[in-house]
């Protein structure tokens, strides 16, 4: 009875071995079958390289230009100050006007000055009487002392009465015109073509020279200085960009630059860079370069403020759209296209602007091509599908 229940479970055990056997053969075969199925799908599913824009780096000449703040200041800007002192009886011009030089401005109250010079002419012609009397005295005395009636030391004594009188009137001629002068500058007058500034004492003011503050500014505006500063790294770069021997010299070959105004329009009359400040400033470390711009139709005045625009010319430059670069860590990098269409990442070295291009000094060569847009998506060593750009705003090669 035993027996037969041992082989009774054996059986069963067998049985039950197969069944197992049978599930896992089932298993592996479906799981094959997925795979066999699955595999045409990931095939079909996998992405095609992008199509991006690229576009062939060319060299040529460009102009780069770089802005420096600057102030404007008339050809002639001057204080109007009076040099005698006295009551303003007058006030001739208005605040803002147009003047021409040798224009009576302001009148100040002659009466002291007059009767001034009336005493002057009164002292001069006292003197011009004491000549006379002089001269008479050596004319009597003379034949007297050929004829031995008195010493000729009376006779000396008048000529030298004669002399002292001759200076007395002529330091009283000297006197008469101070007074003249004194009494011209009761009229102050222009002493160049330009506007007036503001009036700040009215008729009836006490005014005197030592006053701090001046009867008015005078400006002449029919040509414009433009003050702007360069640091000292920048002078430097200055002088190794432009050609001349010396500043004089180097002025000579400057290009006519650009003025800015406040609102960003550009003045429509270039000037000309002539001065060179002789040193540099103690305290902010930069020196001083002037402008000229002729100002025929008055637009602008002295205090005005803007950028002057200097240009520097380039040759053989290589110009890159911003657009076709990306900023990693300070760096600037384009895409370059290699054999094989891949993609490297390549450092690039800017040494100016022009307009919404880059100036590159390094990193790329003429006939290398570079990805035009699409660069957020593009890794190193990437393939894609090159679009040969038909855009000419896009273009790199300059015409």
């Amino acid at each position: 009875m035993n027996a037969i229940h041992r082989l009774f479970i054996l059986l069963n055990s067998v049985k039950q071995f197969n069944q197992v056997k049978s599930l896992l053969i089932i298993a592996t075969l479906s799981i094959i079958l997925v795979s066999c199925k699955s595999s045409p799908d990931q095939s079909a599913a996998a992405p095609p390289p992008p199509v991006l824009p690229v576009s062939l780096v060319n060299e040529s000449s460009e102009t780069t230009f770089i802005e420096y703040p600057a102030s404007i200041q008339g050809a002639v800007d001057i204080d109007v100050r009076p040099q005698v002192s006295g009551y303003l009886q007058s006030v001739l011009v208005d605040e803002g006007a147009y003047v021409s030089a040798g224009q009576t401005l302001f009148k100040i109250n002659e009466n002291p000055y007059r009767e001034a010079l009336n005493n002057a002419k009164a002292s001069l012609h006292a003197s011009e009487a004491a000549i006379s009397n002089a001269q008479l005295e050596v004319d009597k005395l003379t034949p007297l002392v050929q004829n031995k009636v008195v010493s000729e030391f009376q006779l000396k004594t008048a000529k030298t009465a004669y002399k002292i009188a001759q200076a007395n009137s002529e330091q009283a001629k000297a006197s008469v015109a101070s007074a003249q002068i004194n009494l011209g500058y009761t009229s102050v007058k222009a002493t160049v073509s330009g506007y007036i500034g503001r009036i700040p004492k009215k008729q009836g003011s006490l005014v005197s020279p030592t006053d701090q503050i001046p009867l008015t500014q005078l400006s002449d505006i029919h040509e414009v200085h433009v003050y702007f500063a360069l640091a000292e790294n920048d002078f430097n770069s200055f002088n190794a960009n432009y050609p001349g021997k010396t500043p004089a010299d180097r002025i000579k070959h400057l290009p006519a630059v650009e003025l800015v105004l406040a609102d960003n329009s550009i003045y429509p009359i270039k000037g000309k860079i002539d001065m060179i400040d002789g040193q540099f400033d103690k305290n902010t470390g930069a020196i001083t370069l002037r402008a000229s711009f002729p100002n025929t139709s008055g637009t602008l005045r002295s205090g005005n403020t803007g950028k002057l625009r200097l240009g520097l010319k380039h040759d053989d430059a290589i110009l890159i759209p911003q657009s076709a670069t990306v900023e990693m860590q300070d760096k600037v990098f384009v895409f370059a296209l290699n054999k094989g269409n891949k993609v490297t990442k390549m450092p690039i070295t800017i040494i100016g602007k022009s307009g919404n291009n880059y100036l590159v000094k390094d990193g790329v060569k003429s006939g290398d091509q570079i990805v035009l847009s699409g660069l957020d998506r593009l890794q190193e060593g990437q393939v894609i599908t090159p679009e040969k750009s038909t855009d000419k705003a896009a273009s790199l090669k300059l015409k």
